[in-house]
C-alpha cells in the first residue's frame, strides 16, 4: 500500500465517522437521517444508470438489503438520541464484524481462521468494556440495545449484500441500487411512521444532512477505489480507524467525557476488528 492510498483510506474512515457525527449533531436525528436517505437516491442513480440493469433475482436481495438498512438507520437514530457519539459508534461499528464472523461461520462457505476467532474474542471484551461505562457513568442504558441492534442490522445487510453482489455479478451496480432502494424505503417508511412533521424545516438541517450524505458516499467510493489498488484485507482493517476518529470527534468537538476506560475500550475494539479483517 502506497502512502497516497494509505492516506486516502484514512480519509475515508474519517468521512464515515464524520457523517455519523453530523447526524448526531442535528437536533432531530430522525430528520437528519431522512435527509441523508433522500440524498442517497440521486447519488445511487448517478452510478446505477450507467451500469447494466439488475436481473429479476437480484431485486429480492436489493429489497432485503433496503429493509435491513431501514432497521440499521432507525436503531442508530434511537441510539444517538440517548447516548454519546464516542459511546454509541464504537459499539455499533465494532459489534457488527463480530456478529458477521460468528454467524458467517455457520451460514457461509468461507472458512474462518483462528486469527478471526481471536479477533471476535478481543472484540467481545472491548464491547463489554465500552458497555460497562454506560452503567458506571450513569448514562442512559437504553442506548445499548439500540446500538447493538444497529450492529446486528449492519451484520445482516453485510451478509445480504455480500451474497447479493455475487448473484448480481456487478458489485458496483449492485451497491448503487442499494443506495437507491435504501433511500426510497427509509424515506417512505419514516414518513409513514412519523408523518410529515419529521421533515426538518430549517435550511441548516438540510445543509448538514446533505453534507453527511456526501461524506457517506465519499467514504464508500474511496474505500472501493482503494480495494482496487491495494490488498483488500489491509484496506478493510485500516477503515476501522473510523472508530478512533468518532471517539476523538465526540471528545474534542462535542465535549463528551473521555475517561481512561472509554479510551482503552475503543482501542481494544479497533484491535479486535483489525484481527477479524486481516
Amino acid at each position: 500500500m502506497t502512502l497516497g492510498v494509505f492516506l486516502a483510506v484514512l480519509a475515508a474512515a474519517f468521512l464515515h465517522a464524520l457523517w455519523n457525527a453530523l447526524i448526531k449533531l442535528g437536533t432531530s436525528k430522525a430528520g437528519g437521517m431522512l435527509i441523508l436517505s433522500i440524498a442517497e437516491v440521486p447519488i445511487g442513480l448517478s452510478v446505477a444508470l450507467f451500469r447494466p440493469f439488475p436481473e429479476a433475482e437480484v431485486w429480492w436481495w436489493l429489497i432485503a438489503s433496503g429493509c435491513t438498512h431501514f432497521c440499521y438507520k432507525s436503531f442508530l437514530v434511537f441510539a444517538y438520541e440517548r447516548g454519546d457519539l464516542s459511546r454509541v459508534y464504537p459499539i455499533a461499528r465494532g459489534a457488527a464484524p463480530m456478529v458477521v464472523a460468528v454467524v458467517g461461520a455457520f451460514t457461509l462457505p468461507d472458512a474462518i481462521s483462528l486469527q478471526e476467532y481471536l479477533g471476535v474474542v478481543v472484540l467481545g471484551f472491548g464491547i463489554l468494556l465500552m458497555a460497562r461505562g454506560v452503567f458506571t457513568r450513569g448514562e442512559d442504558r437504553r442506548l445499548l440495545p439500540f446500538a447493538l441492534g444497529s450492529a446486528c442490522a449492519t451484520a445482516t445487510y453485510t451478509l445480504i449484500d455480500g451474497l447479493g453482489a455475487r448473484v448480481s455479478g456487478d458489485a458496483v451496480a449492485y451497491v448503487a441500487w442499494v443506495f437507491v432502494v435504501d433511500g426510497v424505503i427509509f424515506t417512505t417508511g419514516m414518513l409513514l411512521w412519523k408523518g410529515l412533521d419529521v421533515i426538518p424545516r430549517q435550511r441548516k438541517a438540510w445543509g448538514v444532512a446533505t453534507v453527511a450524505s456526501a461524506a457517506s458516499y465519499g467514504a464508500y467510493a474511496v474505500s472501493v477505489w482503494a480495494m482496487t489498488v491495494a490488498p483488500l484485507a489491509v484496506v478493510a482493517a485500516l477503515r476501522e480507524t473510523s472508530i478512533l476518529f468518532a471517539v476523538l470527534i465526540g471528545w474534542l468537538a462535542f465535549g463528551e467525557k473521555m475517561g481512561v476506560e472509554k479510551a482503552v475500550a475503543a482501542l481494544v475494539i479497533v484491535a479486535g476488528v483489525v484481527l477479524t479483517r486481516l
